[in-house]
């Protein structure tokens, strides 16, 4: 052995050493690898994610959805109003047609005459107790209002007792608008029922008219209007009725008519007032 010679123990020292500096060496890489991953790996989303055909741009509070489509190809909003109402029903009271309740519109923007129009339980009020002479039928019990339909519950409260109802009408708004006006178009049957003739049927004098009815000892009176007269163009008193859903008839008959429909009641009462319950349909008038 020479003195320049390191020896065997001098040899595997170094060898070590150097591992360990190799070993350190890829240890500072991989940590450094590691930290660029780490700071160029963006943010998980949170909440919902977004389609798959979309991306979300989030500057700040607000969010900004942008279609991946081409432009040239995307679709255009639209707006879209709703279409004109559609009236399905014979009109009975108080317009005898569109145009009618149109001719009030016009007058009601103006003047603001007759505003009761647009309130389906004065409207239904006015019909029993103006049009169809039932002063006692003065309550709205109830209303349902839908959209363009409504169902009002009419009646009397006799002898301190609850609220009775008479009937229930049926209206629907008529014309274009938001303040389209109210129409009565008919009634809700349920004891006294009125089912001949048929809704919106064209008839002429004499008719016949009935129903079903459920109660003791009614009578069962029929009055034949049209809106442009006050007074009745036929009536037929009475048919003596009761029992549980008994059918009724009776043949009336009545003028010529000089509006385009003319309107049929039923009515009956007697145990706490004249009129305790009614019924209402439209024919279409021939001559």
């Amino acid at each position: 052995m020479t003195e320049n010679d390191p020896g065997p123990e001098r040899m595997v020292t170094d060898i070590r050493a150097r591992w360990a500096i190799a070993i350190a060496c890829l240890a500072i890489i991989a940590l450094a690898v590691a930290m660029v991953v780490v700071i160029n790996k963006p943010d998980e989303p949170t909440g919902t994610s977004p389609a798959p055909s979309a991306t979300v741009t989030q500057p700040g509070p607000t969010v900004t959805v942008t279609t991946t489509q081409n432009p040239a190809q995307s679709p255009t909003p639209t707006t879209t109003s709703p279409g004109p109402r559609v009236f399905r029903y014979q009109p009975m009271w108080p317009f005898r047609s569109e145009a009618e309740a149109a001719d009030w519109q016009r007058v009601y923007r103006s003047q603001g005459t007759q505003p009761w129009h647009l309130d389906a339980g004065q409207t239904a009020l006015a019909f029993t107790t103006g049009f169809l002479g039932f002063g006692e039928i003065d309550l709205v019990v109830s209303r349902s209002v839908r959209a363009d339909e409504a169902y009002v519950s009419v009646g009397y409260q006799a002898d301190g007792n609850r609220p009775s109802v008479a009937a229930v009408l049926h209206l629907a708004r008529l014309g274009q608008g938001s303040d389209a006006p109210w129409e009565v178009v008919g009634s809700r049957d349920s004891s006294l029922t009125l089912t001949q003739p048929r809704y919106g049927a064209a008839a002429g004098s004499p008719l016949t008219v009935g129903g079903r009815i459920t109660g003791v000892d009614e009578s069962i009176r029929i009055d034949v209007r049209q809106v442009s007269s006050s007074d009745r163009i036929g009536s037929f008193c009475c048919v003596p009725a009761g029992g549980q859903n008994q059918p009724w008839s009776a043949r009336v008959s009545f003028r010529t008519p000089t509006d385009p429909a003319v309107v049929i009641v039923a009515s009956t009462g007697g145990h706490y007032q004249g009129v305790e319950a009614f019924a209402v349909t439209a024919i279409r008038s021939i001559d």
